[in-house]
C-alpha cells in the first residue's frame, strides 16, 4: 500500500522553504490537474495555486498523448503563473521547470537526469517526468507528471523509468514535492526579474538533445532529421540537417536517434 500525500506535511515543508505559493490542493482524483487550473485561471485565480493528484482519469502530455500512473505511484501536479514578462518568452517557462526539477532531483533524490526538448527528463535515456505547459489568457498552468514509486510492471510504456528504479535515496513525495516547488520558486523569480538567460544556460548544460542526431515531427506534419547543435534565446532548439542551412525549431515532436538510425 503506498502512503497518500498528506496535505498538511507538504504545506509545512513547503513554507519552511519558500514564501511564493498560497495554496496547495491535493485531491484523490480528478480528471487533469491542468484543466482544473486553467478553469480556475479563467474565473480571475492568483498566481501561486498548485493541484496535486493522486489519480488522474484524463491526463494528457504532449501532442494529446495520455499520461497514466497508477494512484499514489508518483507527483502528478500543476501550479499556476501569472507571469509579467514579455508573452513572448512564456515559451522558457518549460525549459525552466525542467531544470529546476533536474536540479532537485539531484539534490534531494540522489539522481542525475537529463533533459531532452522541450520538456521531458530522461534517467539513462528513460523517461522518468513530462513537463507540459498551457496559456490560459494572462496565466500560464504548468503541468508535471513524474514517476516515483513505478515498479517496472506499472510502468506506461517500455521507455519510461521511475525514481524507484533509478535508485533514489528518497522516494519521499511530500519532500519531493516541497524541494521541487520551492526551487521552481527561485527559478521562476530570476526568469521574471532577469529574463530566460539563466535558466536557458542551466538547461543547456544539462541537455540530452544537443549533439544528437534527432528526427522531428513538425504540427503540420513535416518531418525533419539532423544533428540538434544548439538552443537559442527563446528556448528554439537549432537542428543541422547536414545538407543545407541549420533549422530553429519552435514547436515540434522529436525522437533521439540511436547511431544507426
Amino acid at each position: 500500500m503506498r502512503k497518500p500525500l498528506d496535505r498538511h506535511v507538504l504545506w509545512s515543508l513547503l513554507s519552511e522553504k519558500s514564501d511564493f505559493w498560497t495554496e496547495v490542493d491535493v485531491v484523490e482524483v480528478t480528471g487533469s490537474t491542468n484543466a482544473d487550473l486553467a478553469a480556475a485561471a479563467k474565473h480571475g485565480a492568483g498566481e501561486g495555486r498548485v493541484l496535486i493528484a493522486e489519480s488522474q482519469t484524463q491526463g494528457r502530455g504532449r501532442l494529446d498523448r495520455q499520461w497514466t500512473s497508477p494512484a499514489g505511484a508518483g507527483l502528478t501536479m500543476s501550479f499556476l503563473l501569472r507571469p509579467t514578462a514579455r508573452r513572448e518568452q512564456w515559451g522558457t517557462l518549460s525549459l525552466a521547470t525542467a531544470v529546476a526539477l533536474e536540479e532537485t532531483l539531484r539534490a534531494v533524490c540522489g539522481v542525475h537526469a537529463k533533459l531532452k526538448w522541450p520538456n521531458d527528463a530522461l534517467i539513462e535515456d528513460r523517461k522518468v517526468c513530462g513537463i507540459l505547459a498551457q496559456v490560459e489568457g494572462s496565466a500560464v498552468i504548468i503541468g508535471v507528471g513524474l514517476n516515483v514509486s513505478l515498479t517496472e510492471e506499472e510502468l506506461p510504456v517500455p521507455e519510461a523509468t521511475s525514481l524507484r528504479l533509478a535508485g533514489a535515496t528518497t522516494l519521499d513525495r511530500e519532500e519531493i514535492a516541497a524541494s521541487f516547488l520551492a526551487h521552481f520558486a527561485a527559478v521562476y523569480r530570476s526568469w521574471e526579474e532577469r529574463g530566460p538567460a539563466s535558466a536557458i544556460e542551466r538547461w543547456r548544460r544539462n541537455s540530452a538533445t544537443i549533439g544528437r542526431h534527432v528526427a522531428v515531427s513538425f504540427p503540420n506534419g513535416r518531418k525533419l532529421s539532423g544533428r540538434a547543435v544548439g538552443i537559442d534565446a527563446d528556448g528554439c532548439l537549432k537542428i543541422d540537417p547536414g545538407d543545407g542551412a541549420v533549422e530553429t525549431v519552435a514547436a515540434g515532436d522529436i525522437v533521439h536517434l540511436r547511431p544507426q538510425d
